[in-house]
């Protein structure tokens, strides 16, 4: 989804799970200001997750930071673009997030360090958004995408 604002930061945030030979996932991260891109991002996790529902929470944990530092240097600049638009295509991740701690059994292994983001949820610094994997920009920076799906993606990415 990209916007005609260039007033407002949409942060696309994904994470692959365990996709490297030690068992570390991988996220990708993409942040557009109007129509094309202005930072992009693949880091590899450095913990080891138990589910993609945590590899999700840590990505965006890891990468969140960097993109309120964004929104804070706008907003130093004396421009109002509150909130952060953060895309996720992983529904458990979103209601994990924002409740801001584990919901079940099978999730409470998952650190409490890593659900800052209710805290920026509650403050309006971010608004959570479902957005479904075929439109998810960060899987660009998280998998091998290949044919149409590739071309669509780096287009975007790229404002082409």
């Amino acid at each position: 989804m990209r916007t005609n604002n260039p007033l407002k930061l949409h942060c696309y945030i994904d994470a692959s799970y365990a996709v490297h030979i030690d068992g570390k996932g991988r996220t990708g991260n993409v942040v557009t200001l109007g129509r094309g891109s202005v930072k992009n991002s693949s880091t590899k996790h450095n913990i080891v997750t138990k589910s993609s529902t945590e590899a999700e929470i840590v990505g965006v944990s890891d990468g969140l930071g960097e993109n309120l530092g964004l929104m804070y240097l706008m907003q130093d600049q004396g421009y109002d673009i509150k909130p952060v638009v953060l895309y996720q295509d992983n529904k458990s991740a979103i209601t994990l997030m924002e409740k801001g701690r584990s919901t079940s059994r099978r999730t409470k292994h998952i650190s409490v360090r890593y659900f800052f983001v209710k805290d920026r949820i509650d403050k309006e610094e971010v608004k959570l958004v479902y957005l479904s994997t075929d439109d998810m920009l960060a899987d660009f920076y998280t998998k091998p995408l290949q044919g149409s799906l590739f071309r669509r993606m780096r287009d975007m990415i790229k404002n082409c």
